[in-house]
């Protein structure tokens, strides 16, 4: 495995103990996941971080990560998955930045597979507009729906033909998707 640097969001760990946590002690260190090759490196660091114990019960007090993660439950309080950087690579290595993938599962919500999640991306994303008028306007214009020689007299109600064409697509922060 290579290690994860282009996503959007970095994804950061604040790693402490239940020890230290039930001795009053917050002791940790915050760790940047793309800084380590893979998951035994991670935990590797982990384990000297935390060497004056003889089998550390890691506790992730606090974590930075994109919604995609917390939604697919990668990290919790007492739960790091070994999955995260399979997940981190195929966003890295996916056509879309991470940010339309998050609006996407801001939509719909998340998949247990991530590679089904991109895959469901690739099939509906239909591109970032300012508003909905601007994206159904250019959506009826690619499509050929509206003629070009439109007579001038003929005036398109684009109010009410946005409402309509929108109950067949989805956006979340101007990015649109078609709902499938």
């Amino acid at each position: 495995m290579t290690k994860v640097r282009n996503c959007l969001y970095e994804t950061k760990i604040y790693v402490g103990t239940y020890k230290k946590y039930n001795e009053g002690s917050l002791f940790g260190q915050w760790l940047n996941i793309s800084d380590y090759n893979d998951f035994e490196e991670l935990i590797q660091a982990m384990r000297k971080l935390h060497q004056d114990e003889e089998d550390p019960e890691f506790m992730f007090q606090d974590y930075e990560c994109s919604t995609i993660i917390e939604n697919m439950g990668l990290i919790g309080e007492s739960y790091i998955s070994s999955e995260i950087y399979e997940v981190l690579e195929a966003i890295e290595a996916s056509y879309y930045r991470e940010e339309v993938i998050e609006a996407y599962v801001d939509c719909y919500g998340t998949e247990d597979n991530i590679h089904n999640l991109i895959r469901k991306v690739e099939e509906s994303y239909t591109g970032k507009y300012n508003t909905d008028q601007e994206f159904v306007e250019e959506l009826l214009e690619q499509t050929g729906d509206i003629p070009e020689n439109l007579p001038s007299y003929i005036h398109i109600d684009w109010e009410s033909t946005t409402r309509n064409i929108m109950y067949d697509y989805s956006t979340s922060n101007n990015h649109y998707f078609r709902d499938i």
